[in-house]
């Protein structure tokens, strides 16, 4: 009798905690966490609870503005700006929500359209942490309710990782400590190690343009991430997705000079993972994606000695560039092109070389370009600088620009194989996409010297030698059919990028939330071992992400396993 009723308590009990674990609590739901619940929160964190908005909350009502509207219009393409607000991402879009039926849940700058503010995708409630303990609390509240958790740095993000519609949020932006240390060495290396690294250690919410500012200071160069203001953060997403640079063909990706993380995991505990400590951790942790296997706190990278830089700017002919590419990536130059049939635009990036060899370099195609145009609306110049904080300044030091948009993307990692032995088709496929194409000269070269299976990384990246992306954008207020028809516009443009590859290969950071098969694409072979090991440490699969590993056993919105 006693076995009878112990059992007949704890299947109702079994069920309930399956039923549970089926799907997240979400806001608005009695399962969310009560106000005495949140209170015990805020008593074990150093800062209130957050209360995030969309930032053009503060512009409603249109009559009498709640907040500071002007600040809020004036720094609406400012990329600093937006993550110093939790409430703001970089691309507006992902602040949206676009319902099944068509009708968008948002928060409009522009009040005359008369469509009221609504929260949209950001997330309620979240924490401000300043420290790891902070993470450490705000993760085992998010485990212990069951909680939609978005882990969100600065907001960069083409995937809408960021975010979550009605979830909790833990805002890392403020983890800004900097560290140098001459003569590194990862803990719990042997005592017979030998090998030293002169190393820099930046906190989840150090940014680009403050670990260049600190590491100019020291004297030294590190590779990291490149954009109007450089305010991507440099120990988050950035490195987990695989982290290029103008500067990988030179020193490698993001993900190469990496030496450690600190990480808490979906238990609460804090790990030190590198080459000796959680290994396999540090393997996945390496290109496996962030938001996924746990919340990074601090990263430590090795940096490098600085030298002189050459860049050059031209227009010119598609296919002579794309012969003359695999050379370029051989010889450490890296840079941004942008290409369509009206124009094509490229800057490029030559370290360590004279002036002169420079020149020697570029200048020959620079000619090829004169001669095919006719000098019609051409120009072709070579700049020397001495340093790379100096070109970093002048080329990046205006915070505005790339943000403040709708913008979704799709890419792909050209093969190197592909430009050599059939330059001519790369050039025809990639004129073919309405609207042009952006390629970033950023593998190749010290990219593919690497091992392909030494970390989680896409082993797509070490045989490629520039990665390729579309876009698509639309207007403020625009309706769910016009948003759905731009999206159906870039999965055709990723269909014609696709013939370039063998692998479907593409950077997960910089990709699209419409790929056919996620997995092979941002993966590759490398998947399920990445699998085995994020069920390793994170059990309860707290940590989801569209598009991260182990995405696909919930449901799209992420919210109800399938």
């Amino acid at each position: 009798m006693k076995l009878q009723s112990y059992l007949s308590l704890l299947l109702p009990l079994l069920a309930a905690k399956k039923a549970y674990s089926a799907c997240r609590c979400l806001y608005g739901q009695s399962c969310w966490p009560s106000e005495a619940e949140f209170s015990t929160l805020a008593s074990q964190i150093s800062q209130p609870l957050l209360k995030p908005l969309p930032p053009a909350a503060a512009c409603y009502p249109g009559t009498s503005p709640s907040g500071n509207c002007s600040d809020v219009l004036a720094n609406t393409g400012n990329g600093q700006w937006r993550s110093d607000h939790p409430g703001a991402l970089q691309n507006v879009n992902f602040e949206s929500h676009l319902f099944h039926n068509g009708t968008v849940a948002a928060c409009y700058l522009n009040v005359t359209l008369g469509i009221p503010c609504e929260q949209g995708s950001i997330p309620p409630v979240g924490v401000d942490a300043r420290t790891a303990s902070d993470v450490q609390a705000a993760v085992n509240f998010a485990r212990t309710h069951n909680l939609r958790l978005a882990v969100k740095n600065t907001g960069h993000d083409y995937l809408g990782r960021s975010t979550a519609r009605n979830g909790f949020m833990l805002w890392t932006h403020h983890l800004k400590d900097r560290t140098r240390i001459p003569a590194f060495i990862p803990q719990g290396a042997p005592s017979t190690a030998t090998e030293t690294f002169d190393a820099v250690t930046f906190g989840a919410g150090v940014q680009w343009h403050e670990a260049y500012d600190f590491v100019q200071q020291e004297g030294r160069f590190i590779v990291g991430g490149l954009s109007a203001g450089s305010s991507v953060g440099a120990a988050g997403g950035w490195i987990m997705g695989g982290g290029h640079s103008a500067f990988a063909p030179r020193h490698g990706l993001g993900v190469d000079n990496v030496l450690q993380f600190d990480i808490v995991l979906s238990d609460g505990s804090l790990v030190t993972t590198n080459a000796y400590q959680h290994s396999d951790l540090f393997w996945a942790l390496r290109g496996g994606g962030g938001g996924t296997y746990g919340v990074v706190t601090a990263t430590t990278y090795r940096t490098h000695a600085p030298f002189p830089l050459k860049w050059h700017v031209a227009q010119t002919v598609t296919t002579e560039l794309m012969r003359l590419t695999p050379k370029l990536a051989d010889a450490a130059w890296g840079g941004y092109t942008w290409i369509s049939n009206q124009s094509l635009t490229l800057l490029y990036v030559a370290p360590d070389v004279s002036w002169a060899d420079a020149n020697a370099t570029i200048l020959p195609f620079a000619g090829f370009v004169a001669n095919a145009t006719g000098g019609a609306n051409f120009e072709a110049f070579t700049v020397p600088f001495t340093s790379f904080y100096e070109w970093y300044k002048a080329l990046y030091g205006n915070p505005v620009g790339q943000v403040g948009g709708r913008v979704e993307i799709a890419s792909r990692l050209l093969p190197q194989a592909m430009t050599e032995q059939d330059p001519a088709k790369v050039a025809q496929v990639m004129l073919s996409i309405e609207g042009g194409v952006a390629t970033n000269s950023v593998a190749g070269g010290a990219v593919s010297r690497v091992d392909p299976d030494s970390m989680g990384l896409n082993p797509s990246w070490r045989k490629a030698v520039a990665h390729i992306y579309a876009s698509v954008s639309w207007q403020e207020g625009a309706t769910g059919d016009v948003i759905r028809a731009a999206q159906s516009s870039l999965k055709k443009s990723a269909a014609i990028l696709d013939t370039l590859t063998t692998d479907s290969g593409s950077y997960l950071n910089e990709g699209s939330m419409h790929e056919v098969d996620f997995k092979k694409a941002y993966f590759g072979s490398h998947y399920e071992k990445l699998k085995s090991i994020k069920d390793k440490y994170d059990p309860t699969t707290l940590f989801v992400v569209a598009s991260g590993v182990g995405s696909d056993e919930w449901k799209e919105d992420l919210v109800c396993r399938r």
